[in-house]
């Protein structure tokens, strides 16, 4: 029996993509291996954690690496590890920063909200974000005049697709920030195919999620230099005590990292291309769709499906559509397209061959007639 149906959940084809709602990720055999192996049995956590360290740095390039909670706890604890350095007094005194420099600079068009917004990561560390810029535009000036402020901690940056506005690029910002003296973080969540690049860029930490393309268990990947890093882990005496990250957290993020050595990333991606595609054929087959194949604007090495509908010719526009996917057996959930509540947006990276034909199939229906938005098919 499957869990959905022991447990009497609905089943879903997951077209969002890393979206932690609908469960992120599906994780490969060695993955759960290597987590079922750390569910039988008892470590030393902080044994654990040095040989975690070691391997992350081994394997990633970076300096020292450390695991923490999920991502949101890392930038949390990031921002606490600025503020704090190694201190104990002061990392215990967390969330009351006191006299410690508490103030955290972030381009307006990067106080993205992820299921909840980036800024309350920022103050659950006792600290202020310091919005620069709006939505439209934050210039490398109006970064430098927020860093030259009093008591600021750091310079928090988002390398995501929900970023909005132009921005410097990561590498000018970081930049900056270390001409005023102060660390600069970098949230690429989703970005773990870009690690060297993020970490190219010169930033003091940058912070990568397990649970999305790296398919681990929920973790969050912590990355740079030594002595930051460390006081990150150390605030496992503080605030960090309710951010910690499991024992399979830690294993199953290094059994991911360590399929990741062997990754074809060439093959991998022209697997997605192709993927992206043959769906895109398939749906401008369909009455009323027009789509196409777009690259992830924030650089991850694949393309999602965007479906603009004809709502004259259909009946039906893109909130009508998405509602009956959403509704039927299985659920199937899509993205809207980035900024136009037109479109209709798709990744296909986790799904199979059946799952993506599902969805043509409820399309063609939703699309030929009205009397199908309840139709269900099986997975």
């Amino acid at each position: 029996m499957r869990v959905h149906e022991r447990y009497g959940l609905t089943p879903v084809i997951n077209a969002r993509g890393t979206y932690t709602p609908l469960g992120v990720s599906r994780s490969p055999e060695e993955v759960r291996r290597a987590v079922d192996q750390a569910l039988s049995d008892f470590f030393d956590m902080d044994e654990l954690h040095t040989k975690a360290s070691r391997l992350i740095s081994d394997m990633t390039g970076a300096t020292a690496g450390t695991v923490v909670h999920c991502v949101s706890a890392a930038i949390t604890l990031s921002v606490a590890a600025t503020m704090t350095g190694l201190d104990l007094e002061k990392i215990q005194a967390l969330p009351d920063s006191g006299d410690m420099p508490n103030r955290v600079v972030l381009a307006a068009g990067h106080a993205i909200d992820y299921g909840h917004p980036i800024v309350q990561d920022i103050r659950l560390a006792g600290a202020h974000p310091v919005l620069v810029g709006n939505d439209e535009s934050c210039t490398i000036e109006q970064m430098s005049d927020g860093l030259a402020q009093a008591n600021v901690a750091c310079l928090l940056l988002v390398s995501s697709r929900l970023t909005r506005g132009k921005t410097p690029p990561l590498g000018d910002a970081v930049a900056v920030a270390h001409r005023h003296g102060r660390p600069a973080i970098i949230d690429g969540a989703a970005q773990d195919m870009r690690m060297a690049e993020l970490l190219g860029t010169g930033a003091d930490l940058v912070l990568i999620s397990a649970q999305k393309y790296l398919a681990a268990p929920t973790a969050g990947l912590v990355l740079g230099q030594s002595d930051l890093v460390g006081a990150v882990h150390a605030q496992q005496k503080g605030i960090g005590r309710a951010m910690k990250a499991s024992k399979e957290g830690i294993l199953g993020l290094l059994a991911a990292m360590a399929e990741r050595q062997h990754f074809d990333r060439q093959e991998w991606q022209a697997e997605q291309e192709q993927k992206v595609a043959a769906f895109v054929a398939e749906a401008n087959r369909l009455p009323g769709i027009q789509a196409s194949a777009v690259p992830d604007k924030a650089g991850m090495p694949f393309t999602r499906a965007w479906l603009s509908i004809d709502s004259e010719s259909t009946g039906h526009d893109a909130d009508s559509v998405e509602q009956q996917l959403k509704d039927g057996q299985p659920s199937i959930r899509v993205m809207r397209g980035d900024g136009d509540d037109s479109m209709l947006c798709l990744e296909l990276v986790p799904l199979e061959q059946e799952e993506i034909a599902v969805i043509l199939s409820r399309l063609a229906m939703i699309l030929d007639s009205s009397d199908h938005k309840n139709a269900s098919e099986p997975l």
